[in-house]
């Protein structure tokens, strides 16, 4: 995850669901939601709680023969609760390791 000193409990929250799910080989959880704390529903939340937008990078066999969608779809179920109760976006890159290996960017 990302090497920030603090992570809230979404973030927090996000990792260990995706680390339990998926076992992944690489992970990192970047809280992408400072560059949209001007955005009007953001806004209208009074800045939200600081935990609405993720960038997500992961690795796992996991998705061994899957599409991307399939892919996404899998992580979105695993973090259904997260997206149900204010996380707003995810932009996910998920491969696997051969992937990785054979020289695509996670």
């Amino acid at each position: 995850m990302d090497n920030s000193s603090y992570l809230g409990p979404i973030e927090k929250s996000i990792g260990d669901k995706l680390i339990s799910h998926f076992q992944p080989a690489s992970l990192t959880v970047t809280n992408d939601s400072w560059q949209h704390r001007h955005h009007a529903a953001m806004r209208s939340q009074g800045g939200g709680n600081g935990e609405t937008h993720f960038s997500v990078q992961i690795v796992s066999n996991d998705f061994k023969g899957k599409t991307a969608m399939q892919r996404h779809r899998m992580i979105y179920s695993a973090l259904s609760q997260e997206l149900s109760q204010g996380l707003h976006a995810l932009s996910l890159k998920a491969k696997t390791e051969e992937e990785v290996t054979a020289g695509a960017q996670p």
